[in-house]
């Protein structure tokens, strides 16, 4: 049974929270305020991370006050209805820390039939890409599609890190004429359902990185996955293609992947470690 369309005031109501949000990042961007600190899992968070997550928290309290939200920074609330929020306050903290202006504020809503609404806010360059369930898929107030690329060859794929990848893989990749560039996190995904990139690819993933992909790429015309070609949320390698060279990333980004839950082991120097979209 086909799932029914996300609400449209939500999604709007979506949007707007994450565009402001993303409004109150720029209060600390490239300032001295900025101060990074390390958390146990040695990622990085600053202040803002923290401040604009409990600004999304208060604001979902009070207007959805039933519904659970799960953010990355803060423990989880429950909640009494079918919905979930799901928060990403700084994706890219890395990035947002050393002035660098594609990270993001992330948003999605999960119900009883999936994820229902994605949103991505990249407010130091001035874009939010957004979607519902059933609604279309949106790039700064006008609907967006993936790229029409029929081959991985010549393909341009974003990606976070490429040091994330498997070695073999990336051999794979440079074999077959991908072209792989780090203009990674929530921005890269934005990307690939704009068709201004051809696919985006994540290891590491948690599943605040993860929520909006399934909705936002689907919306778009394109196709999300894990590794193992399901739309789950926790594989911790994410795909967001435009759907006709899905199969063939998924089976050169599999090379050097032993772990059966779709963990890389890597190939060559250290396991990098921690969220590779942090």
């Amino acid at each position: 049974m086909t799932a029914p369309a996300a609400d449209p005031s939500l999604m709007r109501g979506a949007v707007d929270l994450a565009r402001e949000a993303g409004a109150l990042t720029l209060d600390g961007f490239r300032t001295e305020r900025v101060v990074p600190l390390r958390k146990d899992d040695g990622s990085t968070v600053t202040e803002t991370d923290l401040a604009v997550e409990r600004f999304l928290r208060e604001r979902i309290e009070a207007e959805h006050p039933d519904d659970a939200i799960v953010g990355e920074e803060l423990p989880d609330r429950p909640g009494t209805s079918d919905r979930t929020w799901v928060l990403d306050p700084v994706d890219g903290t890395e990035s947002f820390a050393r002035g660098v202006v594609t990270y993001s504020t992330m948003v999605a809503v999960l119900d009883d039939h999936g994820p229902a609404i994605g949103v991505i806010c990249s407010p130091a360059v001035g874009e939010t890409v957004w979607a519902g369930r059933g609604l279309g898929c949106w790039w700064n107030d006008r609907p967006t599609r993936v790229s029409d690329t029929t081959h991985a060859r010549g393909s341009f794929v974003a990606t976070s890190d490429q040091e994330d990848w498997p070695l073999e893989a990336w051999l794979e990749a440079r074999r077959a004429g991908v072209h792989v560039r780090d203009w990674g996190n929530a921005y890269g995904v934005g990307l690939a359902v704009t068709g201004r990139v051809d696919a985006f690819v994540d290891y590491g993933l948690a599943v605040w990185d993860i929520a909006p992909m399934p909705v936002l790429a689907r919306e778009a015309g394109g196709r999300y996955t894990a590794l193992d070609g399901t739309e789950r949320l926790d594989g911790r390698i994410g795909v967001v293609s435009n759907g006709a060279i899905h199969e063939e990333l998924l089976g050169m980004l599999r090379l050097g992947v032993r772990d059966p839950e779709g963990v890389p082991t890597w190939s060559t120097g250290p396991d990098p470690g921690g969220d590779a979209t942090i």
